[in-house]
């Protein structure tokens, strides 16, 4: 593990990784305020405010369009790595975001809902580019012993980008109303460090040897990612996987659906990204907030329960990678666990057994966090970061960009999916409605353990020859 191969996964990680987490959370704690923003403005432009519906239906806009510029940007990588190379295209991509923040910065300043709108989606535009080429660029630099590793990381600064805007949305930070601007706008940080420091570090030595012939580049940068002038052994497995593609071009996701020679790792990668977003880890996300009200938590101190959620998600994304290799609208939970009444409203049925009752549901408080912790933790310490690094793994160069369209295209869809019919299951379903989350995980953990080899110190070709 050399200093620059190292310094560069941090680099992306927390340039481009960090901010998908960020922006996952980071409108649940200003809600309130956005909304009333929102109802404010058009009020001054047209004289009244805004009715509960439509202003409900304006704020779940702003949140869902980020996961609707992912799916776009999911679609866009194979032409932006394609031309620009997987470094160039993360250079790029970081001035969408010191655009995006610019929009919603000064939004308020302009009195304008449609800027946040509109940064919003650029920023899933950047995320959907990101979430394919950091796990690309990382799985073409990486030597096979620490591809795991380094695949990885991105998982871990997903999670810490989701604690950090818990903590920032705190009430003693930027939680209040007249920071929520700044606080959507911070993404510009990382961006800004990742496009200074980017051009610093090589492009993939695969891309510059297999898509551009160039030798010498891939060779320089083998040097300098590797830390040795033996690099002899890497470029003869590199120059046998452009032989054997010498005569095939990169495909386009047309031709790797049809392409019956990759037919199990094209479904493989389906399974793995569409399994991850349908075990229902967005679903506990996003009503984060509401499932803790509803269990008895004080309102007061949700903001603390649910950083305390976030840290122990950074905790397990740390674990599953040293093992070796939320936001939006949150409508009541009907059912989960009814408040208690208060002292006044008891009146004469009122029993000693309702005492039992309230501390059975004073437990219940406790079981409802130990519950989304459980859930949390193990995603982090399991799937969380795997789709991505194992769509790098499944396929040779040619294909390789067209799979990441894929994987990425059903990663935002399936996404978008659990937010938008979520609160309906939950009503005609209840609590059983997390059954169906059980049925899709044990599906597909089942179809791994079947179907998908170990690629675990396997170059890609040996990997290829294993499916085939």
């Amino acid at each position: 593990l050399t200093f620059p191969l190292l310094s560069v996964t941090l680099l992306v990680s927390f340039g481009s990784s960090m901010l998908y987490g960020y922006n996952l959370a980071v409108v649940n704690s200003p809600a309130e305020h956005i909304k009333a923003f929102y109802n404010a403005t058009w009020s001054q432009r047209y004289g009244h405010g805004l009715a509960p519906g439509p202003l409900t239906l304006l704020y779940s806009l702003t949140v869902s369009i980020f996961a609707l510029g992912g799916l776009g940007g999911s679609l866009l990588v194979g032409v932006l790595v394609k031309r620009y190379g997987r470094n160039g295209t993360l250079s790029r991509s970081a001035l969408l975001v010191l655009l995006a923040g610019g929009f919603m910065g000064f939004s308020r300043e302009l009195r304008s809902p449609e800027m946040v709108i509109v940064g919003r989606s650029i920023t899933g535009l950047h995320a959907g580019i990101c979430l394919s080429v950091v796990p690309l660029y990382l799985g073409e630099i990486a030597p096979k012993n620490l591809r795991g590793f380094l695949g990885l990381m991105p998982s871990i600064f997903i999670c810490l980008g989701v604690f950090f805007a818990q903590v920032l949305g705190l009430p003693e930070l930027l939680g209040e109303d007249k920071f929520w601007p700044l606080f959507l706008s911070v993404v510009v940080v990382p961006a800004s460090l990742q496009l200074l420091l980017l051009h610093c570090f090589p492009e993939s030595p695969r891309y510059l040897l297999i898509e551009r012939n160039d030798v010498c580049g891939a060779t320089a940068a083998l040097h300098r990612f590797l830390g040795t002038p033996a690099v002899q052994d890497v470029m003869e497995e590199m120059k046998e996987e452009q032989r054997s593609l010498s005569s095939v071009e990169v495909v386009s996701v047309w031709q790797l659906l049809r392409d019956r020679s990759v037919l199990w790792q094209t479904l493989s990668v389906v399974v793995v990204n569409a399994g991850m977003q349908l075990s229902g880890i967005d679903a506990i996300w996003f009503y984060t907030n509401t499932i803790f009200e509803n269990a008895g938590i004080p309102v007061s101190r949700i903001p603390y329960t649910t950083v305390g959620t976030g840290a122990i998600e950074v905790v397990a994304g740390l674990i599953g990678v040293s093992d070796g290799e939320t936001v939006g609208y949150s409508p009541s939970v009907p059912g989960l666990c009814p408040q208690l009444p208060a002292p006044s409203d008891r009146g004469a049925g009122w029993t000693p057994g309702a005492v039992r009752s309230t501390t059975a549901l004073s437990w219940m408080r406790y079981v409802s966090v130990v519950c989304v912790v459980g859930i949390i933790a193990g995603f982090c310490m399991g799937p969380a970061g795997v789709p991505f690094l194992m769509t790098a793994e499944l396929f040779t160069q040619s294909h390789r960009p067209a799979a990441y369209i894929v994987g990425g295209s059903l990663n935002w869809l399936c996404n978008f999916t659990i937010g938008f019919i979520f609160p309906f299951l939950q009503m005609s379903a209840g609590a059983f409605c997390y059954l169906v989350f059980c049925g899709i995980c044990l599906l597909v953990a089942l179809y791994v353990y079947l179907i998908i080899p170990e690629t675990k110190n396997k170059t890609f070709m040996e990997i290829s020859h294993i499916f085939a």
